[in-house]
């Protein structure tokens, strides 16, 4: 799994995933092109994972930590560590299509004008249902995958550009991580990747998705579940550091009812859940953390070559409008109504 000198450098965050590193490896194993190193960055497994790599893995360079420091932390210090001039994040509980890294080469000589790619993620035990198909924003702060949930169609089978990629099997240059900055280390895990990818915008950076680079993902497999007191927390607080960040005040503003349209379904939401507590705790943390912020705020809107504002407000309406059609479109193949949706539409897009 490594060449002399690879185009491409996969970074993968581990924590006590072990059984998952074996398939995601093996299958690393099995790619068409291999002209890729692999690095694993260990977040204080305690489940043997490091001794696995060792005995079956020797050529896999792994960077150890003591303690879980998060998603953000591991795979920014692979992403510093790397050497090749592209970095393919990688989640440990993902396998490879046989031809995806191949597909990734290809799609990088052919589209020089963009610094990161998405690739298609397929649900890895319904294979005909997708998992994301590149990433949208909804402007009340948060990420949406598209055709998550969808059967695979015509739609996600063609390449196109996309509002962003999902770090869970994300392509980004060198130069990406040059111009935009590294994940944000406060964010720890969720959201992480929805917060580049609107940094990443507002300094005029594209994505594309690539139809043809094939992923299989598990999701939730290191958390244990989509819906726990953890992933409530820190997507809670997350969310409102996304558009605290990022948001210039005259956008704050412009978009303050779509936000707390989103803010408050994302409430009841939690309160069906039986995730309350989880809730206020993420509200705390976000409160809490709001100087530090906004000190990154204003670092933001301090750099040069930003979109002007109008302009990068057009791109996420426009990726929100993107975000509708998609559940639009699972709803009403699961023969689910859209008079609600139909509704926002008219009104706020």
């Amino acid at each position: 799994m490594q060449s002399c000198q690879p185009l491409v450098e996969i970074v993968i965050p581990n924590w006590n995933g072990r059984e998952m590193l074996s398939c995601c490896l093996a299958s690393l194993e099995k790619q068409t092109c291999q002209n890729f190193s692999v690095t694993v960055v260990d977040n204080g497994s305690t489940d043997g994972s490091l001794a696995f790599l060792s005995d079956n893995y020797p050529e896999v360079k792994v960077i150890p930590f003591p303690e879980n420091r998060g998603f953000s932390v591991a795979v920014n210090e692979g992403i510093e560590h790397a050497s090749a001039p592209w970095i393919f994040l990688l989640n440990n509980d993902i396998e490879v299509a046989d031809t995806c890294i191949e597909q990734i080469e290809k799609a990088i000589q052919r589209y020089p004008a963009y610094d990161s790619f998405a690739v298609k993620m397929v649900n890895f035990n319904e294979r005909e249902f997708l998992d994301g198909a590149g990433d949208e924003f909804l402007r009340g702060g948060a990420g949406y995958r598209l055709g998550t949930m969808e059967k695979d169609n015509a739609l996600y089978s063609t390449s196109r550009e996309v509002f962003g990629a999902c770090a869970g099997a994300a392509v980004y240059s060198r130069r990406f991580f040059d111009l935009v900055g590294a994940f944000d280390n406060d964010f720890f895990a969720y959201l992480e990747d929805v917060d580049l990818n609107v940094r990443a915008r507002r300094r005029g950076l594209k994505c594309f998705y690539i139809a043809e680079a094939i992923v299989f993902h598990i999701g939730s497999a290191t958390t244990g579940s989509k819906i726990n007191p953890f992933t409530i927390a820190q997507s809670t607080k997350n969310s409102l550091h996304v558009l605290t960040k990022n948001y210039p005040a005259s956008l704050l503003f412009k978009f303050i009812a779509v936000i707390l349209i989103y803010q408050f379904i994302w409430f009841v939401f939690c309160v069906k859940k039986g995730k309350l507590l989880s809730y206020f705790r993420g509200l705390y943390l976000a409160v809490k953390e709001t100087p530090i912020m906004l000190k990154k705020r204003r670092f933001i809107n301090n750099q040069d070559n930003l979109l002007a504002t109008n302009e990068f407000a057009n791109i996420l309406s426009k990726s929100e409008s993107e975000v509708v059609s998609s559940i639009m479109s699972r709803r009403s193949s699961a023969n689910k109504g859209n008079a609600l949706l139909k509704l926002y539409r008219t009104l706020f897009l």
